[in-house]
This record gives structure tokens, C-alpha cells and sequence, in this order.
């Protein structure tokens, strides 16, 4: 089975591009950029990523983030994260990254996304892996500061397939961000936001309801709701789940506990990322494996969890067909 995780073609919609910082990069970026960080050493740096819930995840994560200073920064650390694509067989990929995180520190919105669209332009030319960009507005900061953001973002629209939200989630629900969303959608952004994962059902209702989002990223806590289960089953509405990210944020005491296979045998549409992959342990590979060593996933399941992934990427139907075919052309072949 592990031979099929590996071998299997992959999509990953669910991926914070600088949640793929690895220590190492970090090191190298601070001293090339003469910036000092709260770590002397990797495994200085190592020891810190013990996290207890989100929000100490977060600190470590923008503090990371300060690195992250010119366009070469950022296509390498995009580069490296095309490299564990290419390492897990992943064949698309749809990037989040987090503007506001950047322009705060005076990192120019060009430079930002210069540096991760030519990485993933050299990708596409010398892996054939295809990719999307999307940006997130920060929950934990105003809508009128989302609402700047989207802004500068209109110049590069055409680098940018979608919106999303991410950052801290309990006391900012979705509706604090309507009218933003709105007016992303009215400018053809595709939609998408973070939901269900610390915070309650109820805020994956207003991220459907007052966002009009097309996908939800996490979505476990979509269990609590039996009404919501059969809504998300009935509109095969996309969830991305991250199972690693669970597991050392303390959405599950344990692998065992994890509810994706209670959601996939209900019949929604989930599907299998690795979020912050630097911070929490693995890339997509590792999710699959742990899931498959502690939850009593088939081969069945292993494939649908994969087309799932594809089924729900912002990519045209051809694509999304071929795609499905070499999913199937692999397991034939293992």
C-alpha cells in the first residue's frame, strides 16, 4: 500500500507555500538578509515546532516568515517545495500564500508573487507540473485591510486564481470578511476559505452561506452537524483536509481519533494535503502513510482520496480527465 501512496500521481489544494519553510532554508535566508531569528540552530529550531494549538503554530510561522525578504527568496523557497512535489509525485498543485504577511514588513506584493510564479513556471517547463495561485486575506486583521489587499493584488489577476482566508480562526469568523468576498467573486475570483478546523460547524455554514466559497479548507468539524454532513454530501462540496496539521495542532489527540475516514465513507468530498508540511511533519507522502498505519484506509479509499484531490482542482476537464486516467493508469501499474 505504502508503494501505492508513492506512486500514485497526486493533486495538493491545500498547501501554504511559506508553510514550506524548512529550517535549513531559514538559516540560509536569515544570513544571507542579515536577519536575526529567536533560534540558534536547526534543531534549535526543531525543538520549537511543539505546538498546542494554532495559534503557537502561528507565532512560530511569521516569525519564520520574516526570511522571506527578496524574489529570489521566494522562488527558492517555491523551488524546494516543487522538489517534494516532484519526490511524492505531486502533478498539480494549488499554492496558498499569505500577502499581508509580507507587505507588512515593507516586501513589495510584486516581489512576492514574481518569485513564486517563476518558480512554478519552471516547474511546469522542467517537471510538467501544473499549478494555481491564492492568495489569503489574514483573518486575524481587519476586512478593510483585506480589502487594500485585494487591491494591490488587481494588477496580477491574472497570476492569481483565487482568494482564500487562513490565520487564526476562532473569534474571526467568516463573516467578518462578507463584503470582501463579495467583491472578489464580482472581480471572477474563485473562492475558497478556511473553516471547521479549531472553530465550530457553524462557521463552515457562514463560510458557505455569506462567502459563497467553492471549496472549504479543513472542514472536520463538519461531523457535529448531521444536517451539514448531508448538505456537504449532496453538493459534493470540496473538503481539504490535512491530517498531519490536525494532529500537531491538537485537532485530534490522535491519528487514531481522525474523522477522515468517517467523512469519506459518508460520502463527502475530501480530500488528502499537507498545509504547512515544514511545521508539521510531512509532506503529502507522509499524511497518506500516516493515515494508512493508523486508520484501516483500503486501496479504494487510498484512490478516492486521490481523485478527490483532482475532481476538486481549478483546473479545465480535460485536464481533470487525464489527470483521473493516470491515477488509474498507476494503480493498474502497482
Amino acid at each position: 500500500m505504502i508503494d501505492l501512496i508513492q506512486k500514485l500521481p497526486k493533486a495538493e489544494l491545500h498547501l501554504h507555500i511559506e508553510g514550506s519553510l524548512e529550517p535549513e532554508l531559514m538559516f540560509r535566508l536569515a544570513q544571507k538578509n542579515n536577519i536575526t531569528i529567536p533560534y540558534k540552530d536547526i534543531e534549535d529550531v526543531r525543538k520549537a515546532y511543539n505546538f498546542t494549538n494554532l495559534q503557537t503554530f502561528l507565532d512560530i510561522y511569521y516569525a519564520g516568515a520574516n526570511v522571506l525578504i527578496t524574489k529570489d527568496d521566494f522562488y527558492d523557497l517555491t523551488w524546494a517545495y516543487i522538489l517534494k512535489c516532484v519526490e511524492d509525485n505531486v502533478i498539480h498543485t494549488e499554492i496558498f500564500f499569505d500577502p499581508q504577511t509580507h507587505t507588512a514588513r515593507g516586501v513589495a506584493f510584486e516581489t512576492v508573487i514574481t518569485g513564486i510564479k517563476e518558480a512554478l513556471a519552471d516547474a511546469k517547463t522542467k517537471y510538467g507540473i501544473t499549478s494555481c495561485i491564492i492568495m489569503c486575506f489574514l483573518r486575524h486583521l481587519s476586512q478593510d485591510d483585506a480589502f487594500a489587499m485585494l487591491e494591490e493584488a488587481m494588477p496580477f489577476q491574472d497570476d492569481i486564481i483565487g482568494v482564500g482566508l487562513d490565520s487564526s480562526e476562532i473569534g474571526n469568523p467568516p463573516s467578518k470578511f462578507k463584503e470582501v468576498f463579495q467583491k472578489a467573486k464580482e472581480a471572477g475570483f474563485k473562492l475558497v476559505a478556511h473553516a471547521g478546523e479549531e472553530a465550530d460547524f457553524t462557521y463552515i455554514y457562514e463560510a458557505l452561506d455569506m462567502l459563497s466559497i467553492s471549496r472549504i479548507d479543513h472542514g472536520v468539524q463538519s461531523i457535529q452537524s448531521p444536517e451539514l454532513m448531508q448538505r456537504l454530501k449532496d453538493e459534493q462540496m470540496p473538503l481539504t483536509v490535512c491530517p498531519n496539521s490536525n494532529i500537531e495542532l491538537k485537532v485530534f489527540d490522535s491519528y487514531q481519533e481522525h474523522n477522515i475516514k468517517d467523512l469519506l465513507d459518508y460520502g463527502l468530498n475530501v480530500s488528502v494535503n499537507s498545509d504547512d508540511p515544514a511545521y508539521f511533519k510531512g509532506y503529502i507522502n507522509q499524511n497518506f502513510i500516516n493515515l494508512y498505519e493508523n486508520l484501516s484506509l483500503s486501496e479504494d479509499d487510498i484512490v478516492t482520496l486521490v481523485k478527490n484531490s483532482f475532481r476538486s482542482a481549478f483546473i479545465d476537464e480535460s485536464l481533470k480527465q487525464d489527470y483521473l486516467a493516470r491515477v488509474e493508469q498507476a494503480r493498474q501499474a502497482v
